[in-house]
């Protein structure tokens, strides 16, 4: 994948992705890569051949750890591991999620509590791991993965837009209270974006179709789609953007 922009000032920073092995994840670890950043992340599945691949390609390999981010101690241990070997981070990429299709109905207070802790806690306590260091560097950019699901209001999965609507409101608080360090905390609200999973589990001919109707643009998202976003973001060329939400959807959001 090829990046559009060149951003100097992501070259050499510490940069910590959760779920950076797989989808949209992966995109941004590679493109960070590109930029010339020292990438760490940590993925549940294995992620060796994907490093193994990206060094081949690019001659910059990513740092991957084990992690399951619902496990607050590991993921605290992974920042502080990629802090050592990486330098302190300066920007951080809460992506990690699963959008499970639910319904209210059957939804138990264990099942709740689940989908709550890998789609907003680790938001929280990731951000909390790495602000003591971002204030030590002068600033950082933290970015938060949340969706257009809960603008769109949609049904299929009430706890996880419950999420992401928490997400967005944990953004503006972490800006409103690190940005005289600054830290800028901002979102990134991607829209169907065609992953591997998408495409393996929910992407029938039928959704496909009547969502692209609903897009401005005429096209399906790719997980590359999202990554110039995120560079933005991370790098000063946003310098004076925080507590902001960046959709990107292709126009849903727009005339849906």
């Amino acid at each position: 994948m090829a990046t559009t922009a060149k951003y100097p000032d992501l070259d050499g920073r510490s940069v910590f992705i959760t779920g950076g092995g797989s989808g949209i994840g992966a995109a941004l670890t590679e493109a960070f890569l590109e930029q010339g950043s020292k990438v760490a992340f940590v993925q549940r599945t294995d992620a060796t051949e994907f490093c193994s691949e990206l060094e081949s390609r690019l001659g910059n390999r990513p740092r991957y750890i084990p992690c399951d981010v619902t496990d607050i101690e590991a993921l605290r241990s992974a920042i502080v591991q990629a802090a050592s070997e990486n330098g302190p981070i300066s920007v951080l990429v809460s992506n990690a999620a699963n959008d499970v299709r639910h319904r209210t109905e059957e939804l138990t207070p264990a099942d709740w509590d689940k989908n709550q802790a890998i789609n907003l806690r680790p938001y929280f306590f990731a951000a909390q791991a790495v602000v003591g260091g971002m204030k030590d560097l002068g600033g950082g950019s933290i970015i938060n993965f949340s969706s257009i699901s809960y603008m769109m209001g949609l049904g299929e999965y009430p706890s996880y837009v419950a999420a992401n609507a928490g997400i967005n409101g944990l953004t503006r608080g972490l800006a409103r209270e690190f940005g005289g360090f600054g830290i800028r905390v901002n979102s990134v609200m991607p829209g169907w974006v065609l992953t591997e999973k998408q495409l393996r589990l929910w992407a029938t001919p039928e959704r496909l179709a009547a969502h692209l109707e609903r897009q401005c643009l005429p096209e399906h998202l790719e997980p590359k789609d999202i990554a110039g976003g995120v560079l933005f973001l991370a790098s000063q060329a946003s310098k004076m953007m925080t507590g902001q939400a960046l959709v990107i959807d292709g126009g849903v959001v727009v005339s849906g």
